[in-house]
């Protein structure tokens, strides 16, 4: 009965039920986005070289496998997966290529 409940909801995406990150009020595009910000966020997708988080933008922040945490990873699964709230810090912001560089190892 699951399974034909959820084939009958073709182009659904399971990450809209996902809990919505804290935003911050002062974070609205990816312009407002600094270096060294600490933000809350969503994870939306985990893949082999890192995690996709939600931050409250229209475009989602990756943090690279190496910097999920201090030990070795084979796969960021093995600590993070979808839905999970984290803390980030913003490493990089590259407005013109829409992409957000994210840490999880220097935030407190």
């Amino acid at each position: 009965m699951d399974i034909v409940q959820e084939l009958s909801k073709p182009g659904r995406d399971p990450r809209d039920e996902m809990p919505k990150p804290m935003l911050r009020t002062d974070v609205l595009d990816i312009n407002d986005l600094k270096e060294g910000m600490e933000l809350t966020g969503t994870v939306r997708n985990v893949i082999d070289f890192g995690a996709f988080v939600d931050i409250g933008v229209h475009q989602d922040g990756l943090v690279h496998i190496s910097q999920i945490c201090d030990k070795y990873l084979k796969h960021p699964s093995e600590v993070l997966k979808v839905g999970d709230i984290v803390k980030v810090k913003i490493l990089s912001v590259d407005v013109k290529k829409n992409r957000i560089s994210l840490t999880m190892r220097e935030v407190n």
